[in-house]
Protein backbone atom coordinates (compact mmCIF):
# COMPACT_ATOMS: atom_id res chain seq x y z
CA UNK A 1 0.00 0.00 0.00
CA UNK A 2 0.81 3.42 -0.86
CA UNK A 3 1.31 5.64 2.35
CA UNK A 4 -0.19 9.09 1.47
CA UNK A 5 2.34 10.52 4.08
CA UNK A 6 5.16 9.63 1.62
CA UNK A 7 3.12 11.78 -1.12
CA UNK A 8 3.95 14.56 -0.01
CA UNK A 9 7.55 14.10 0.81
CA UNK A 10 8.05 13.23 -3.02
CA UNK A 11 6.37 16.23 -4.41
CA UNK A 12 8.96 18.50 -2.22
CA UNK A 13 11.44 16.36 -3.19
CA UNK A 14 10.90 16.22 -6.85
CA UNK A 15 10.07 19.89 -6.83
CA UNK A 16 13.05 20.88 -4.93
CA UNK A 17 15.70 18.39 -7.17
CA UNK A 18 14.22 20.79 -10.13
CA UNK A 19 14.99 24.14 -8.22
CA UNK A 20 11.59 25.15 -7.89
CA UNK A 21 9.75 27.94 -5.11
CA UNK A 22 6.35 26.90 -3.87
CA UNK A 23 5.24 30.07 -5.56
CA UNK A 24 7.24 28.77 -9.10
CA UNK A 25 5.36 25.33 -9.03
CA UNK A 26 1.99 26.99 -7.93
CA UNK A 27 2.69 29.17 -11.37
CA UNK A 28 3.05 25.94 -13.24
CA UNK A 29 -0.07 24.60 -11.69
CA UNK A 30 -2.74 26.85 -10.93
CA UNK A 31 -2.72 25.99 -7.06
CA UNK A 32 -2.29 28.71 -4.73
CA UNK A 33 0.85 28.18 -2.68
CA UNK A 34 -0.43 27.46 0.21
CA UNK A 35 -2.75 24.48 -0.86
CA UNK A 36 0.83 23.07 -2.35
CA UNK A 37 2.39 23.50 1.12
CA UNK A 38 -0.35 21.64 2.75
CA UNK A 39 0.08 19.03 -0.06
CA UNK A 40 3.84 18.88 0.67
CA UNK A 41 3.24 18.52 4.56
CA UNK A 42 0.55 16.33 4.33
CA UNK A 43 -1.77 18.31 5.66
CA UNK A 44 -3.83 17.96 2.55
CA UNK A 45 -4.46 14.59 0.54
CA UNK A 46 -5.07 15.49 -3.43
CA UNK A 47 -7.00 13.46 -5.70
CA UNK A 48 -5.38 11.76 -8.58
CA UNK A 49 -6.15 14.12 -10.65
CA UNK A 50 -4.02 17.19 -8.97
CA UNK A 51 -1.30 14.25 -8.39
CA UNK A 52 -0.99 13.60 -12.30
CA UNK A 53 -1.34 17.72 -12.61
CA UNK A 54 1.48 17.87 -10.51
CA UNK A 55 3.75 14.95 -11.90
CA UNK A 56 3.35 16.75 -15.10
CA UNK A 57 4.42 20.27 -13.78
CA UNK A 58 7.16 18.47 -12.28
CA UNK A 59 8.42 16.68 -15.45
CA UNK A 60 8.48 13.31 -13.72
CA UNK A 61 5.79 10.80 -13.85
CA UNK A 62 2.54 9.70 -11.27
CA UNK A 63 4.65 6.53 -10.79
CA UNK A 64 7.61 8.26 -9.30
CA UNK A 65 5.24 9.92 -7.19
CA UNK A 66 3.63 6.79 -5.83
CA UNK A 67 7.47 5.46 -5.52
CA UNK A 68 7.24 3.03 -8.10
CA UNK A 69 9.40 1.99 -10.47
CA UNK A 70 8.91 2.01 -14.28
CA UNK A 71 10.23 -0.25 -16.76
CA UNK A 72 11.33 0.96 -20.02
CA UNK A 73 9.45 -1.35 -22.22
CA UNK A 74 6.79 -1.54 -24.78
CA UNK A 75 4.49 -3.86 -22.84
CA UNK A 76 3.73 -4.01 -18.72
CA UNK A 77 1.82 -6.65 -16.64
CA UNK A 78 0.62 -5.87 -13.68
CA UNK A 79 -0.21 -8.60 -11.18
CA UNK A 80 -3.10 -8.25 -9.35
CA UNK A 81 -1.40 -8.98 -6.34
CA UNK A 82 1.31 -6.42 -7.56
CA UNK A 83 -1.55 -3.31 -7.34
CA UNK A 84 -0.77 -0.99 -5.01
CA UNK A 85 -3.71 1.09 -3.13
CA UNK A 86 -3.64 4.51 -2.70
CA UNK A 87 -5.09 4.73 0.49
CA UNK A 88 -8.07 7.59 1.11
CA UNK A 89 -9.76 5.88 4.37
CA UNK A 90 -8.05 7.92 6.72
CA UNK A 91 -9.50 11.41 4.34
CA UNK A 92 -12.75 12.90 4.31
CA UNK A 93 -13.04 11.80 0.92
CA UNK A 94 -12.88 7.93 1.38
CA UNK A 95 -11.67 7.40 -2.44
CA UNK A 96 -9.54 4.62 -2.64
CA UNK A 97 -7.42 4.23 -6.30
CA UNK A 98 -5.35 0.88 -7.09
CA UNK A 99 -2.76 2.05 -9.57
CA UNK A 100 -3.19 -0.82 -12.32
CA UNK A 101 -0.36 0.29 -14.94
CA UNK A 102 2.02 1.45 -12.40
CA UNK A 103 5.21 0.17 -14.28
CA UNK A 104 4.82 1.33 -17.90
CA UNK A 105 7.26 4.16 -18.45
CA UNK A 106 6.15 7.29 -19.80
CA UNK A 107 2.80 6.72 -20.19
CA UNK A 108 -0.22 9.10 -21.74
CA UNK A 109 -3.31 7.89 -19.69
CA UNK A 110 -3.82 6.64 -15.61
CA UNK A 111 -5.16 3.93 -15.62
CA UNK A 112 -6.74 2.80 -11.77
CA UNK A 113 -9.54 1.11 -10.21
CA UNK A 114 -11.44 4.00 -8.24
CA UNK A 115 -13.54 2.58 -5.14
CA UNK A 116 -15.92 5.55 -3.76
CA UNK A 117 -17.55 5.05 -0.42
CA UNK A 118 -20.71 4.57 0.92
CA UNK A 119 -21.27 7.76 3.06
CA UNK A 120 -18.04 10.18 2.16
CA UNK A 121 -18.17 13.19 4.81
CA UNK A 122 -17.31 15.34 1.99
CA UNK A 123 -18.10 14.78 -2.16
CA UNK A 124 -15.11 16.38 -4.29
CA UNK A 125 -15.55 18.38 -7.15
CA UNK A 126 -13.24 17.38 -9.64
CA UNK A 127 -12.17 19.57 -13.19
CA UNK A 128 -8.65 19.27 -14.88
CA UNK A 129 -7.41 19.19 -18.64
CA UNK A 130 -8.22 16.13 -20.67
CA UNK A 131 -10.66 12.90 -20.54
CA UNK A 132 -11.22 10.27 -18.35
CA UNK A 133 -13.03 6.92 -19.06
CA UNK A 134 -15.33 5.44 -15.61
CA UNK A 135 -16.46 2.18 -16.55
CA UNK A 136 -18.11 0.36 -13.71
CA UNK A 137 -17.07 -2.84 -12.35
CA UNK A 138 -19.81 -2.87 -9.06
CA UNK A 139 -22.27 -0.88 -7.72
CA UNK A 140 -23.98 2.13 -8.91
CA UNK A 141 -23.45 5.51 -8.61
CA UNK A 142 -25.27 8.88 -9.70
CA UNK A 143 -22.62 10.75 -11.64
CA UNK A 144 -22.34 14.51 -12.36
CA UNK A 145 -20.94 16.08 -14.89
CA UNK A 146 -21.33 20.25 -15.05
CA UNK A 147 -25.37 20.43 -14.87
CA UNK A 148 -25.76 16.91 -15.95
CA UNK A 149 -27.01 13.54 -13.61
CA UNK A 150 -26.38 10.49 -14.70
CA UNK A 151 -26.80 7.21 -12.83
CA UNK A 152 -24.04 4.59 -13.54
CA UNK A 153 -24.76 0.73 -12.65
CA UNK A 154 -22.30 -2.31 -12.79
CA UNK A 155 -21.31 -2.62 -17.01
CA UNK A 156 -21.72 1.20 -17.49
CA UNK A 157 -19.17 3.44 -19.75
CA UNK A 158 -19.19 7.35 -18.85
CA UNK A 159 -16.81 8.99 -21.08
CA UNK A 160 -16.54 12.29 -20.84
CA UNK A 161 -14.34 15.99 -21.29
CA UNK A 162 -12.86 16.66 -17.92
CA UNK A 163 -12.29 20.19 -17.70
CA UNK A 164 -15.84 20.43 -16.77
CA UNK A 165 -16.61 20.03 -13.43
CA UNK A 166 -17.54 16.38 -12.22
CA UNK A 167 -18.04 13.46 -9.34
CA UNK A 168 -19.80 10.68 -8.46
CA UNK A 169 -21.38 9.35 -5.00
CA UNK A 170 -22.30 5.96 -4.28
CA UNK A 171 -26.49 5.00 -4.72
CA UNK A 172 -27.26 2.44 -2.46
CA UNK A 173 -25.41 0.82 0.41
CA UNK A 174 -22.58 -1.08 -1.45
CA UNK A 175 -19.60 0.76 -2.44
CA UNK A 176 -19.24 1.18 -6.37
CA UNK A 177 -16.14 0.01 -7.70
CA UNK A 178 -14.38 1.70 -11.47
CA UNK A 179 -12.43 1.32 -13.50
CA UNK A 180 -11.08 4.57 -14.03
CA UNK A 181 -8.78 5.90 -16.93
CA UNK A 182 -7.29 10.06 -16.72
CA UNK A 183 -5.56 10.98 -20.29
CA UNK A 184 -3.93 14.54 -19.90
CA UNK A 185 -2.65 16.29 -22.67
CA UNK A 186 1.02 17.52 -22.92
Amino acid sequence: MIQESELGKRIKASRMRKGLTLLELAERTGFTKGYLSKVENTKKSPPVSTLIMLAKALETSLSEIFGEKEEKSSISLVKKKERQVVARNGTVFGYSYQTVAHKFYDKHMEPFILTLPVSPKQVPLYQHKGEEILFVLEGTMKFYHGDREFIVEEGDCLYFDASIPHHGVCQGKKEAKCFMVIYTPE
